[in-house]
């Protein structure tokens, strides 16, 4: 047995989009411990509920995670559609999948092209950021933002889009399909890539299970978690939807499974537009949440399921507002993803992981 040291590692991090955490125990070159902490940015925003009211807390909600902004803000406005009996237009619910699985494709690119960078691939990450602009390009078209797109509110959306963006978003999506097939290619078949990332990190279909794995985390170790198929609000209007698994559970598999989803989003998307019939966008959402009316709600975010429940109290504000997210949920698989690992591959595990921080602390 080796000399066994601690090595500190984050929050701040090359590789670390976010602050997090972790004590290395190594011996020579090889991982056998590794212990995170988190609670760098905590925000407080649960307790927000006490002094916005719920129809404000929307814009709260989607500021948990800039990433994740729409996916928060349509999850929390399911809820409280729930706890209220609103019946969203059907026109609203399909544009709301439509925005979503895109919100989906900019989260999967920008992670591609982080994980390209960790490889010092650094023109195939500048070709996939490339892509994301365009992305980022639609969300301008159709919201007004980029990041924050504040189009969604309780009972619909803030705005309708007209007939002809959405046929300029198809174009985009068609052109952006083509365009990422084949940096894809490069992804999945380059040496380089997968030097670096088969057989590192392998976490078991059992082991996925019993840490209640999440997302593409999971389903790159065959399990089939994805919140998607229960078709919650508008996702059962969905013609076929299969989700994409893999059985390696290694770092290759989540970069296959990921890779695999962006495309599988774009023709989500392109169905809801090409299905879209004329009608309202929203309807009016009046008067105080009934006293211990409380719902729960489940939303496949880019990293896996989150989990959303609310409580009220006969007042324009909120009793309870929680929400579990998919990191805090995988937390614990990547400590056992880390375990054995050698200390040079610390970094890609971490990366095909992809902890999102700001989502766990709220």
């Amino acid at each position: 047995m080796g000399k066994r040291s601690v090595i500190p590692f984050g929050p701040q991090h090359p590789v670390l989009p976010e602050p997090v955490h972790l004590d290395l125990a190594v011996e020579d070159e090889k991982v056998v411990k590794a212990i995170p902490q988190i609670g760098f940015i905590h925000r407080g925003l649960e307790k927000l509920t006490e002094t916005h009211d719920y129809q404000n807390y929307v814009y709260v909600a989607e500021r948990i995670c800039g990433i994740c902004s729409f996916g928060h803000s349509l999850g929390y406005c399911e809820t409280i559609e729930q706890m209220m009996d609103v019946d969203v237009p059907m026109r609203a619910q399909k544009i709301r999948v439509m925005l979503h699985e895109i919100s989906r494709i900019q989260s999967h690119l920008l992670w591609l092209g982080l994980t390209a960078d960790a490889f010092g691939f650094e023109s195939l990450f500048m070709h996939v950021w490339r892509l994301r602009e365009n992305v980022l390009d639609i969300f301008e078209m159709t919201t007004g933002g980029r990041v924050i797109l504040s189009i969604n509110k309780v009972g619909g959306l803030v705005r309708d889009i007209s007939d002809d963006v959405l046929s300029q978003v198809e174009s985009k999506l068609v052109s952006l399909k083509d365009e990422y097939q084949q940096i894809e290619k490069t992804f999945l078949s380059n040496s380089s890539v997968k030097s670096r990332t088969v057989g590192v990190g392998v976490i078991s279909h059992d082991q996925a299970e019993n840490l209640g794995m999440v997302g593409p985390f999971a389903r790159a170790s065959h399990v089939n978690n994805d919140v998607r198929c229960l078709g919650i609000g508008g996702y059962r209007l969905l013609s076929d939807f299969v989700p994409i698994l893999d059985t390696t559970g290694d770092c290759y598999g989540r970069i296959r499974v990921r890779c695999k989803e962006v495309v599988q989003s774009i023709d989500i998307a392109l169905e809801m537009i090409r299905s879209l019939s004329s009608g309202s966008v929203s309807v009016d959402v009046k008067g105080p949440i009934p006293d211990g009316a409380q719902a729960v709600n489940l939303l496949e975010q880019p990293r896996g399921e989150c989990f959303y429940y609310s409580l009220g109290n006969g007042t324009q504000y909120l009793e309870r507002m929680r929400m579990r997210t998919p990191s805090s949920e995988n937390l614990a698989g990547m400590v056992a993803a880390l375990q054995g690992c050698d200390l040079a591959d610390v970094n890609m595990i971490i990366l095909t992981i992809d902890p999102c921080i700001s989502c766990t602390e709220r």
